[in-house]
């Protein structure tokens, strides 16, 4: 009878206060779509490190001048060295069969080049890629090496620019956040004011205040939760139409976002948006309502 009372005053809390509910649920769908949308983000940076660190190479690149012996002797020191994986050489032919696939958009720079602009070089595959400055340590100096690039550091500024929308996107995030907070904080409010005089006669009647709070607390546990569950319906509808759709032509850039991470944002975007929500409406009820 309790458990009826208590659902049958939340239905009517939330239909006496339907304009701020409604306002409730879309401040909470926009601030967990953000959310979960950072988690994502989060998620699929590091399995993109995961996935192109284990791919990353050291490119070794020649002299124009080096002669066979100078070749030769750099060939064998990487083959015997215990810091290495694999190593290729690449000469400036295959170097500019690469540059004109790479490149095969852009006619005009393609023909610009020749063959014997591209250098020749050593691509070496690592067995710790953290290891690149041992490696630019025992070969930058040899006879007839120019330079030796790290892959790592170019990949790391990508990183970094992705890692700076993940913070950005936290922020926004944070911010619809605490808007959220205070608008469930105010419905609250409002919601224990128009119904003042029916909590006053119950605490008169002995009724305890887990029992008077309890309707008003499940208001915000159920906008919470529907505005979750909208919250990730964008956030599938985001990986139908843009990532598998408008933008499925970054895949081969960027890894493609998994159903099983989408799928993992549904719990994880209902507990955070139902446990903050309660906590909101619990405080507000017990240090600004009085009840």
């Amino acid at each position: 009878m309790r458990a009826k009372y208590v659902l049958l005053e939340m239905l009517v809390g939330l239909w006496r206060n339907v304009t701020m509910t409604i306002a409730m649920i879309i401040t909470m769908i926009v601030s967990l779509s953000m959310l979960g949308a950072s988690l994502l983000m989060y998620m699929q940076v590091d399995e993109m490190k995961g996935h192109y660190y284990e791919q990353v190479e050291v490119s070794i690149y020649l002299e124009k001048s080096i002669d066979d012996a100078q070749r030769s002797d750099i060939k064998s020191k990487l083959d015997s060295d215990p810091l290495v994986k694999d190593v290729l050489w690449e000469t400036k032919e295959m170097a500019y069969e690469n540059f004109k696939e790479q490149f095969r958009d852009a006619p005009d720079l393609v023909n610009a080049i020749g063959a014997d602009e591209l250098p020749e070089s050593f691509r070496v595959a690592l067995k710790n890629p953290q290891e690149f400055d041992k490696i630019n340590a025992a070969y930058a100096g040899l006879p007839g090496v120019d330079t030796v690039v790290d892959q790592q550091k170019l990949l790391q500024k990508i990183f970094d620019i992705l890692g700076s929308v993940q913070n950005l996107s936290l922020v926004v995030a944070g911010f619809m956040g605490l808007a959220a907070l205070l608008l469930v904080a105010n419905t609250i409010q409002v919601a224990a004011y128009s119904k003042r005089r029916e909590v006053a006669v119950m605490k008169l009647v002995g009724a305890s205040n887990w029992f008077i709070q309890a309707p008003f607390v499940l208001e915000a546990v159920f906008a919470a939760l529907l505005g979750s569950i909208l919250a990730w319906v964008m956030l599938v509808v985001g990986k139908i139409v843009l990532i598998d759709g408008k933008l499925a032509a970054l895949t081969d850039l960027l890894l493609p976002v998994s159903w099983g991470n989408v799928n993992l944002m549904l719990p994880i975007l209902a507990g955070i948006g139902s446990v903050v929500s309660a906590v909101t409406a619990w405080v507000t009820l017990r240090f600004y309502i009085r009840v």
